[in-house]
């Protein structure tokens, strides 16, 4: 396993970030575009109840990113 993979402690970190703020892992990870986009999208389906979904996929994302 390669340290910058899956279950890396730097991608752990970055799956705990997102969970507080949406995007903020990715953030942590330098993906700045994805950042933003996941904290708008969040911030706005929150509006409807679908922001979960999205903070989720921020969650998951962070944590499951591999660098190429």
């Amino acid at each position: 396993m390669e340290p910058s993979g899956q279950g890396s402690a730097g991608n752990v970190i970055a799956a705990i970030c997102s969970f507080v703020i949406p995007g903020l892992g990715q953030l942590v990870q330098g993906r700045l575009l994805i950042a933003v986009i996941m904290f708008l999208l969040a911030g706005l389906l929150w509006i409807v109840w679908l922001g979960w979904l999205i903070h989720l996929w921020s969650i998951l994302d962070a944590a499951l990113w591999k660098r190429r």
